[in-house]
This record gives structure tokens, C-alpha cells and sequence, in this order.
């Protein structure tokens, strides 16, 4: 508030510009959150036998959906036929289309077979009711600890933040990224490109590039 009030008098009164020290507004820190590879993915799925908790993990990371829409996620909006999911009412209260797996879509009917869910694709314990998230939650979290995967602080929002960066690491290009992960902003996308390997795996160091030592053995020039 102090901080304000002194902009305003510089800006306001003094006619002269007034930048906000960070010592008084402290810049916020910008920490990349954690990823997990490829391996790490394919050890999770492999590892959780209950089907449907594994199906749950599986669109997890194939779609990119948060853990609420999962939740909300019913039959209707999977549309195999265009090989997509509709994401209804989603952050932001706005519709948004992602990716529909081969594979995903084979354990979805295998799944369907054996629970027979009617409107929501994961059913509560109230019957008509969605699966709750602390449910998902609980059992993702259980398989991470039950598999030695938690020790970097992995969570079910990990998945969707693997989602985004194993896509860009495959060559996928930021706009359909952000449109599958429903962001309102370009600058949010920006994040998937810190966290991606790849984009630094082609650059020469300039310290390679420097002239060689024609002189190995450090014997005079002369």
C-alpha cells in the first residue's frame, strides 16, 4: 500500500516515473515444476493393475486434461470416430477438443466392459455421481509411492505437465499445445519450453566452437 501511495505522488504529482523497488515488491519466483520421462510413465501405467485406476492414468497422460475435467469426463464427449474428447465447461468455463489415443481407446472399451458406467465415464459410489478427484488423487498418489516414483514430488498434475512437454520434445508446435491444454494464454504455453530436453540437445556449446590449440604439447612458438 506504502509502495502505491509513493507511485502515485511521483507519477501523479512529481510528473516523474516511478519504478517499485523489488525490495519493497519482491519479484515472484518462477520455479519450473517437475516432469516426469517417458520411462517413468510407462513404469506407472505398467504398474497399476486395477483397471480402471489405470485407465484414469492412462487418459491422464494421453489427453493433457486436469484432474477436475477426468473427473467430469462422460461417454458422450468421447468422440471415436474423430479419435478426440471433448473437454466440457473446462478452466475458464470454455469447451475445448483433445486427443483421443489408439491404445487408450482399445483400455477404454476393456473398461467399459467390465464396469458398464452409464453417463460419467468413472462413476462415484453414489450411483449417477462422478468419481471424485481426492479419489483420483489417492490412487495415483498410492501407486507413485507404492512404485518409488514420489521422491521428486510428483503429483496427478505432473502427468498433464508431462502431457505438454513429452508433445513439445515429439515436435509438436506451441499453438496446438496450448489448445489441447485449454490455456488462455500463448505465455502460459512458454513454460513446456524450459521443461523440454531436446531443445538444447542440438546446440554447439561456443566453448566447443573456439579455435584449437595448435600448440597441444605447450612447446614454444618459437
Amino acid at each position: 500500500m506504502a509502495a502505491q501511495s509513493i507511485s502515485f505522488f511521483f507519477r501523479h504529482v512529481l510528473k516523474h516515473p516511478y519504478v517499485i523497488p523489488t525490495i519493497i515488491y519482491p519479484r515472484k519466483a518462477t520455479k519450473l515444476p517437475p516432469i516426469m520421462s517417458a520411462a517413468e510413465i510407462r513404469t506407472l501405467i505398467d504398474g497399476v493393475k486395477n483397471i480402471k485406476h489405470r485407465t484414469i492414468i492412462m487418459l491422464l497422460y494421453s489427453t493433457g486434461m486436469r484432474l477436475g475435467e477426468v473427473a467430469a469426463l462422460k461417454i458422450a464427449d468421447i468422440d471415436s470416430k474423430n479419435m478426440r474428447i471433448k473437454v466440457v465447461l473446462g478452466k475458464g468455463a470454455k469447451d475445448r477438443f483433445t486427443i483421443l489415443s489408439e491404445q487408450v481407446l482399445l483400455e477404454l472399451r476393456a473398461y467399459y466392459i467390465i464396469y458398464r458406467p452409464k453417463e460419467y465415464l468413472f462413476n462415484g459410489y453414489t450411483p449417477g455421481k462422478p468419481l471424485s478427484m481426492r479419489m483420483i488423487q489417492h490412487s495415483v498418489q498410492n501407486a507413485l509411492i507404492r512404485l518409488g516414483l514420489d521422491s521428486k514430488n510428483y503429483s496427478v498434475h505432473t502427468i498433464r505437465h508431462s502431457f505438454a512437454t513429452h508433445l513439445v520434445d515429439n515436435g509438436t508446435d506451441l499453438h496446438t499445445v496450448k489448445e489441447l491444454l485449454g490455456h488462455s494464454s500463448l505465455q502460459t504455453t512458454m513454460l513446456y519450453m524450459h521443461l523440454t530436453a531436446k531443445r538444447t540437445q542440438g546446440i554447439v556449446n561456443p566453448y566447443d566452437a573456439l579455435p584449437k590449440d595448435n600448440n597441444p604439447d605447450n612447446q614454444p612458438s618459437f
